[in-house]
């Protein structure tokens, strides 16, 4: 019996045959996430279905030196999902179930599988709000959304999945169980192991239960999108709404990214007149006349030229599809995308250095701007020509990343603000992280890992 043989057989006896597999189509499907961008080589998938099964598995790949990684709905955009080299995939799908609900204590505990939207659902039916969202919420799962640290749309006014977070199981790569902070508010027993997995992409060891606290249910909302045609003006936008009312969201996005949107999607243009930039808010709807207020401000100021404001639910979900179908609709041009991060008030002058940056050394590319502008994340996305290889396209962008990576430390930015480092951001971890921090990290990746089995290879380099 062959070493792959002898594996296939052992991976069985933990998940029975009907959950291990090894098909060619199979293994493409679940070896990878949205990045598309690196080699997709796995050897097994696996299906777990309970605590046990992970915790067997954890110790067949310490005896065995075997590599896993986990896989939820496989939308993200780092690699951090992506097995290349042989590993075991380890897919939570079949861990999906909510598992308990507290509506004294407005917790509810459920497993790493579970589908973002499944628990927005589920708490809408009792009138209660999971706030964390984002395009993907129809697909991506809330163990990979806790492993990145995952933000979003309304982080401006809720905060990131971390804020959410009031329990977690873990399975450790050494194999050994841990129940972090069980639900509790207050907590004073010292290091609180919770948040060392939350963000830390699967490298700790895997989720598998979390405790997410839920809100009641917000008030109506109101959506306003709004034509700039000076970034610069985009803060005084911004600071003109927080002036007089609470944000749930404040997203920009440049014409382009609305065209591509326009192109792909029967949508309509907001304004006859294109712009630059536009801005979209989200604000309550018994804040409607404060936000009218701050709109007649900005127009008088010359800061915006024009701005629509939604009348019903419908049009509400038509003016957000102009942001949030961007993703979508530039993916069949191959984006090369950078997920950064600095503090708002440096946003448009680092805006203007990116765009001079890219503008000098690829003036023939097509660049794409959107993102969380409220909470500072910019999404630069530079799109292939028709008539260039994705690898020759993705080795020249991949030539300007030091550049790029340098003006963001040189502003104390981060280079992935919520998607994760994985592979795609491994090698220039050290412009957001000074060598004393990446040695600490890599110390605690052996304390809870000792022999590299979980996710190798992300987030920090081998």
């Amino acid at each position: 019996m062959t070493p792959i043989d002898t594996m296939q057989r052992q991976l069985e006896e933990i998940f029975t045959p009907a959950r291990v597999k090894t098909a060619p189509e199979d293994l493409a499907a679940w070896g990878g996430d949205w990045t598309r961008a690196f080699r997709v080589a796995p050897s097994a998938i696996v299906f777990p279905q309970s605590i046990d099964d992970v915790v067997q598995l954890t110790q067949l790949a310490n005896a065995r030196g075997l590599h896993l990684v986990p896989s939820g709905g496989r939308t993200g955009l780092s690699g951090g999902a992506v097995a290349s080299d042989g590993e075991i995939v380890v897919s939570f799908d079949r861990m999906n179930r909510v598992l308990d609900f507290n509506a004294a204590d407005r917790i509810v505990r459920c497993e790493a599988g579970v589908v973002t939207q499944t628990l927005q659902e589920y708490a809408a039916a009792r009138d209660l709000f999971y706030p964390v969202d984002f395009a993907s919420s129809g697909s991506s799962q809330i163990g990979g959304n806790i492993s990145t640290n995952a933000g979003g749309i309304k982080v401006i006014r809720y905060g990131l999945t971390r804020d959410w977070v009031a329990g977690l199981t873990v399975v450790t790569g050494a194999g050994d169980v841990l129940e972090c902070n069980n639900g509790l508010v207050k907590n004073a027993t010292g290091y609180d192991l919770r948040h060392l997995f939350i963000g830390a992409e699967g490298t700790l060891g895997f989720i598998l239960q979390a405790d997410l606290r839920l809100l009641p249910a917000p008030a109506p909302a109101r959506v306003m999108v709004l034509a700039i045609d000076r970034f610069a003006d985009v803060l005084n936008v911004l600071q003109s709404f927080q002036r007089g009312l609470t944000l749930s969201a404040f997203e920009f996005f440049s014409e382009l990214a609305l065209t591509k949107v326009l192109d792909h999607r029967d949508v309509a243009r907001p304004f006859a007149k294109p712009a630059n930039f536009y801005a979209l808010v989200e604000f309550d709807a018994d804040d409607e006349e404060a936000a009218l207020g701050a709109f007649e401000t900005i127009v008088r100021e010359g800061w915006v030229g024009d701005g629509v404001v939604s009348r019903s639910d419908a049009q509400a979900q038509s003016l957000w599809a102009l942001r949030e179908d961007i993703t979508e609709s530039i993916a069949p041009h191959t984006p090369y995308k950078n997920d950064i991060a600095v503090r708002v008030s440096d946003v448009p002058a680092f805006l203007d250095d990116i765009d001079r940056l890219v503008g000098t050394h690829y003036p023939d590319f097509e660049v794409c701007w959107f993102g969380h502008i409220g909470d500072g994340n910019l999404h630069l996305n530079i799109l292939k020509p028709e008539d260039l290889s994705a690898d020759a396209f993705y080795e020249r962008c991949h030539r300007i990343s030091p550049a790029l990576f340098e003006a963001i430390r040189n502003r104390r930015g981060s280079i992935s603000a919520e998607h994760g480092v994985g592979l795609l951001k491994r090698d220039f971890l050290h412009y957001s992280r000074s060598p004393r921090e990446i040695a600490l990290m890599r110390q605690l990746k052996a304390v809870f890992d000792p022999k590299g089995v979980m996710n190798p290879g992300k987030l920090l380099t081998p």
